[in-house]
């Protein structure tokens, strides 16, 4: 299929990003053709399949990988903090880039439950949430790996620790405010399709450990005011909660959730 060969030039492109070190050009310049590329990928495998990218691994991995990427590239070019920052990103995106590789890329089933336009919008709300979170993450990590004998090297003539912790603590704010609205439109995805806003089954608990993770998070930096290392590694551990729920718990429930009825 046409998709499968733009998918791979795409992940040639985030490729080159991963390896563009300090050369901040080239990581924009290579994330912008491959989430290009991947964005017609995307395209040309939803026009073929007749639905959206939420059905199997396959899909629901690449579609994450553009959103992250798309997310991460925004704010690198707004900020040089991110770019900076960037080398935390790049082992998320080949992580998930290999995953793709080696993903089943055949036809998934297209439940009833998911023909409905809240499906979409808790889709982009939640990528948009992961996306900040990453770039948050990415942010509040400067302070550890300016500890590192290569760190040092790389944040030379970066902005002191003060300044990424801060910019981490803001991204991790609206990171928030997506998280909370996912949560919101999903419930009422769960009530139109399921009949109930909310059951306590393994995604949504693991989403609302996430969610209240992140809240502990913001108010500690608040009222308590941590060390940046001591945030950024608080960021982490949110993170790594995130990613679990959105790329484990859908595909090892059998929980209504996963949109098999």
């Amino acid at each position: 299929m046409a998709d499968s060969g733009l998918l791979m030039l795409a992940l040639g492109g985030y490729a080159g990003a991963v390896f563009a070190g300090r050369r901040e050009r080239l990581l924009l310049a290579s994330l912008a053709a491959a989430i290009g590329l991947h964005t017609l990928a995307l395209a040309e495998r939803w026009a073929a399949h007749g639905h959206g990218p939420f059905t199997t691994m396959h899909e629901v991995l690449s579609a994450n990988l553009w959103s992250l990427a798309l997310v991460t590239a925004l704010a690198a070019w707004a900020l040089r903090e991110v770019r900076l920052a960037f080398v935390a990103v790049a082992p998320v995106l080949g992580m998930l880039a290999l995953w793709v590789l080696v993903s089943d890329a055949g036809r998934g089933h297209f439940p009833a439950t998911y023909a409905t336009s809240l499906l979409y919008w808790h889709a982009v709300l939640g990528k948009a949430f992961l996306g900040l979170l990453l770039v948050a993450t990415a942010l509040g990590l400067v302070p550890l790996l300016r500890r590192t004998a290569w760190g040092a090297r790389h944040f030379a003539t970066a902005p002191g620790d003060a300044r990424f912790d801060e910019l981490a603590h803001r991204f991790a704010a609206f990171a928030f405010v997506f998280d909370a609205l996912m949560l919101i439109v999903g419930a009422l995805w769960a009530q139109d399709a399921w009949g109930r806003y909310w059951a306590w089954d393994p995604l949504e608990t693991w989403a609302f450990a996430t969610w209240l993770a992140l809240v502990l998070t913001l108010h500690a930096r608040a009222t308590l005011r941590p060390r940046p290392l001591l945030h950024g590694l608080a960021l982490l551990a949110v993170f790594v909660l995130a990613f679990l729920t959105f790329f484990g718990v859908p595909f090892i429930s059998t929980a209504p959730h996963k949109g098999v009825v």
